[in-house]
């Protein structure tokens, strides 16, 4: 028996690994794809602009003015998709090892005879966080589009915005809520066990999947922030703070890692408002 669980619970951890895989990879193939397709109206627009400085202020007149097209229902649903990828792809490997250790439990559960909710009621619980949250950052980006202090590149417009982006960020890296949220993250088992355990109905694993995500999004929300400060879809730029989310939860000494981040956000946020000033 034991040796039949122990191949059931290495068949059962390749089967969850290759699907998270899978779906990392697709929400990145989509950020990658998306990110090409917006470069290019980005380079024509960029073309215009150069076009337009060469010619007199005068004779453009206030035609010139509008910088930034008002955005449509579509054009919200489109954002929105885009966030929801990009934290898919973004979150994915940093709750890959607490996905597992539900899928294992979940195995042994039903050895022994008990139901037991799949891990993906879990991890769907733990995406439908960051799916609300994409919401919320869209709005954020409609509202800084709208007060032109994002550049079509969906980039910071404003020094001040973005040296105040990464010096909160910075700061947050250091509080008592960073280092509680984080901690929930990096202990996955003592996580599970001050909620009350594993659940074995879809709902309850749900649920679950849902709070673990709520733990996560207290731990990152301020470094996804920095997405504005970067560019939403500078891919360099999100790979850098998907691996460093990733480092924080999951490598020896990930509490200092994200103290050491902050540092660096702030310097970068001072320096960035007095090289704009």
């Amino acid at each position: 028996m034991g040796s039949a669980l122990t191949a059931l619970l290495k068949r059962d951890r390749l089967v969850v690994v290759a699907a998270l895989t899978a779906v990392t990879l697709l929400a990145w193939t989509d950020l990658f794809w998306l990110s090409g397709h917006m470069a290019m109206p980005m380079a024509s627009s960029a073309g215009a602009a150069d076009a337009m400085a060469g010619m007199d202020m005068d004779a453009m007149g206030s035609a010139a003015a509008p910088a930034f097209r008002v955005w449509g229902p579509a054009d919200f649903v489109f954002m929105f998709a885009m966030w929801a990828v990009m934290m898919t792809g973004m979150m994915t490997p940093s709750v890959a090892p607490m996905v597992l250790l539900y899928a294992s439990f979940g195995r042994r559960a039903a050895a022994d005879g008990m139901p037991f909710a799949s891990a993906g009621w879990f991890f769907g619980g733990y995406i439908a966080v960051w799916i609300a949250f994409s919401a919320l950052a869209t709005g954020a980006q409609w509202a800084l589009t709208s007060l032109a202090l994002l550049t079509p590149a969906m980039v910071s417009a404003s020094t001040a915005l973005g040296g105040g982006l990464l010096i909160a960020a910075g700061v947050y890296q250091w509080t008592p809520l960073k280092d509680s949220c984080l901690g929930a993250c990096r202990a996955p088992l003592a996580f599970l066990m001050a909620h009350g355990g594993f659940r074995a109905e879809p709902a309850g694993a749900f649920r679950l999947g849902v709070s673990h995500g709520a733990y996560c999004l207290g731990c990152c929300f301020a470094l996804m922030a920095l997405l504005f400060v970067g560019g939403v879809m500078n891919i360099l730029w999100v790979a850098g703070l998907t691996i460093l989310i990733l480092l924080e939860k999951t490598v020896p000494g990930g509490r200092a890692i994200a103290r050491m981040s902050g540092i660096v956000f702030v310097v970068a946020g001072v320096w960035l408002i007095f090289r704009g000033g």
